[in-house]
């Protein structure tokens, strides 16, 4: 049977990193191809990333395109908890692997409506190749069977109070997704930060002699669960994005609500903040002429953290 077809557009990054692994290795997905943006590192080195990620997966030969080097209006504004290379400075060897020749847009284009069977598209990065994407095709839309996006928080933000860092890096790219016309999946930091590998799982990740299964557990390592738990729980990692493509291969891990969102595009304490609105019936300003209309979303709200563990090691274990 052959996989859902999936495309991931990405700014690898270690969690990125984790995500493609996970993508590349499991038989239920057929990843199509790889689109790369500035996020957590500048562009060219998002593609370095990814290319060395796939060589090191021992991946097919996955077109990998490069896309924006910034956002559509803010200058571009790395994430150093990624390292200086991005990939958590593990001094990884460059890859033999290239790019294709076309644009991110260009390779998304052509991947979508040449699938035989609608794409799920897995935008674990600021959403800037989305939205030009759609601004410039939107008829792509025809055969994209759902857009499974790591961005936005309920609660709390990470790159500002109220903010997640990849909607936050490109507000109006976001606000664009969420007019796609296509069912869309938020994995927000809500259930994001819950998902952790435990140190002993880590730790046998770390001495395999795989190649790819080695680097998802020094990625793990990398990015400590909470910083500054006692010694033996250093090497919990969290999944990070490689959450939401488990959520691709098994929605029933997660718990959703349809509930209406916006982003915050306003100068200020809110801009990039995904406002979600859980209320039970509409306020005083929704019953005025000229209300803004919200998006409807499936919001991720819970995670069974077991299942997806048991999951992402069960596959990147497999060689």
């Amino acid at each position: 049977m052959v996989g859902i077809p999936v495309i991931i557009d990405c700014d690898t990054g270690v969690d990125d990193a984790l995500a493609l692994l996970f993508a590349v290795r499991h038989p239920g997905l057929d990843l199509r191809a790889v689109t790369c943006v500035a996020g957590n590192t500048d562009v060219d080195g998002v593609v370095r990333n990814t290319l060395t990620v796939l060589e090191q997966a021992g991946a097919p030969d996955i077109p990998v395109a490069r896309g924006a080097e910034r956002p559509l209006i803010e200058p571009a504004r790395p994430a150093p908890v990624h390292g200086v290379d991005g990939m958590g400075d593990l001094g990884l060897p460059l890859p033999g692997r290239r790019p294709v020749d076309v644009d991110a847009v260009t390779l998304l284009h052509r991947e979508i409506l040449a699938s035989p069977r609608p794409v799920t598209l897995i935008p674990t990065a600021p959403l800037t190749n989305i939205a030009l994407l759609l601004r410039t095709h939107p008829e792509v839309t025809r055969n994209i069977e759902r857009i499974v996006f790591m961005g936005g928080a309920v609660a709390t933000g990470n790159a500002t109070p109220v903010a997640e860092f990849n909607v936050w890096h490109d507000p109006e790219a976001a606000a664009v997704l969420l007019t796609a016309g296509v069912p869309i999946t938020m994995y927000g930091l809500d259930v994001f930060t819950q998902v952790v590998v435990p140190s002993a799982d880590v730790h046998r990740l770390r001495a395999s002699s795989e190649p790819g299964t080695r680097l998802a557990g020094e990625l793990l390592a990398h990015r400590p669960a909470h910083p500054g738990e006692a010694p033996e729980a250093e090497e919990a990692g969290g999944l990070g994005d490689a959450g939401a493509v488990c959520a691709v291969v098994d929605p029933a891990g997660i718990g959703t609500r349809l509930l209406p969102v916006e982003v915050s595009l306003a100068p200020g304490a809110t801009r990039g903040q995904t406002i979600v609105d859980r209320r039970p019936r509409p306020g005083e300003a929704e019953h005025h002429e000229g209300a803004r209309e919200q998006a409807l979303v499936d919001v991720a709200l819970d995670v069974d953290v077991e299942r997806f563990v048991k999951l992402y090691l069960a596959t990147v274990e497999r060689s």
